[in-house]
């Protein structure tokens, strides 16, 4: 997402010596990736970044995998996963590949630590809940229907104003972006984009916290946690610019791209990275020419897998379909509308359906903890006299 932010004090110019009023000389913090040629921030604080006072043990967090190689169409109950009080614990992976890891969280209390995935970017999809994230870049609000995209190395810790929480998480071993087709040659969104630079709620309320003693940040590397305590408040920050920050997308200022036929599913593409796509689905009139089959028409997985977390809303191509259901279509075998879905869809003017798509260019492998909430036989569901449930 590359919007210029600059917040707080910033000095004029780069890697010189810049101090506060009473003489404390600023520590700069590079923060990027890809290199030094990707996106970054370069953020001002009071302390060097590297105070560590001491370490614990690192413990693995490393999903199990129950099945490496499938070739079944797949649902999931994600209303039935675990809920945890604490927020690590919450994590719950569900499908993994080597470029993304996806799960659901349903955490209980509020952050008392604070959390670094020095990995992945994350992509947190708020189903149920709402509250703050805080980090060294300033504060963000979140609700329902909200992404929350995180950078990976940020430090974040994030305070719920509910008990009952409910995240779609991807975890991105490469940097998100939006889509480059949406966006002109210096990074503005086009006029034909579904959505614009106005729809991103951005970092703000800076607070410069001074505080010495001992601040816990748990970090995930390479599917371990890492514990290290820290001598100083790590948002300690003064000031900050650049393109590297959290930032949060409303489903709800996606506006969907139709057409007189049935548009594609790349038309609801609202993230990318060099391995998935993730796309929102949301209300929308149909497709108007007179003779239109608003139903998607079947299509073979050849490609991508494809993952569809239901939000909200009748989603009109399948039947028994519910709210935190998630759907597996794996590439190499054709999915299209459950029976009767074609005919039903036939005349009618608008869908009110909310989803998340994510479309993985590699098969994903399933874990333990998605078994536990498989939906059976869900495979045989295209079968007009089977229905599954």
């Amino acid at each position: 997402m590359p919007i210029y932010q600059k917040i707080g004090f910033v000095p004029d110019k780069r890697h010189v010596v810049s101090r506060m009023q009473n003489g404390l000389l600023l520590q700069e913090e590079l923060v990027g990736t890809q290199g030094f040629s990707g996106l970054s921030s370069l953020v001002y604080h009071l302390y060097p970044p590297t105070e560590v006072l001491r370490k614990g043990d690192s413990y693995s967090v490393a999903p199990k995998i129950a099945k490496k190689d499938s070739l079944d169409a797949m649902s999931f109950n994600g209303f039935n996963i675990q809920a945890e009080s604490d927020y690590i614990k919450s994590r719950k992976i569900l499908f993994v590949n080597s470029a993304l890891q996806i799960g659901l969280m349903a955490p209980i209390n509020s952050m008392e630590y604070f959390f670094k995935n020095a990995d992945a970017d994350e992509i947190h999809f708020v189903h149920k809940g709402e509250g703050t994230l805080f980090s060294i870049y300033g504060e963000l609000n979140f609700k329902y229907g909200d992404y929350i995209v995180i950078p990976r190395g940020t430090v974040y810790k994030i305070e719920f104003k509910t008990k009952d929480n409910l995240i779609l998480l991807v975890e991105s071993f490469n940097p998100v972006f939006s889509p480059q087709r949406y966006r002109n040659d210096f990074g503005q969104f086009l006029e034909h984009s579904p959505f614009c630079e106005r729809d991103y709620v951005l970092p703000q309320n800076l607070k410069t916290i001074d505080e010495t003693g001992e601040f816990d940040i748990f970090i995930k590397k390479k599917n371990f946690i890492y514990p290290y305590i820290y001598n100083h408040h790590p948002f300690d920050a003064v000031g900050w610019d650049g393109y590297v920050y959290p930032y949060v997308f409303s489903i709800f200022n996606f506006e969907p791209i139709t057409g007189r036929i049935h548009m594609p599913p790349p038309v609801h593409q609202t993230f990318e990275s060099s391995n998935f796509v993730i796309c929102s689905f949301v209300p929308r009139l149909y497709d108007y020419h007179p003779q239109a089959i608003p139903a998607p028409y079947h299509h073979s997985n050849i490609d991508s897998d494809e993952l569809l977390y239901y939000v909200d809303g009748d989603f009109m191509s399948r039947n028994n379909i519910h709210k935190g259901q998630i759907t597996l279509h794996p590439g190499g075998i054709p999915h299209g509308p459950h029976p009767g879905a074609i005919e039903r869809s036939i005349g009618q003017k608008e869908t009110k359906e909310l989803a998340v798509m994510i479309d993985p260019f590699q098969p994903v492998m399933i874990t333990e903890e998605a078994i536990q909430i498989e939906v059976k036989d869900y495979y045989s569901s295209w079968l007009n006299n089977i229905t599954a449930n």
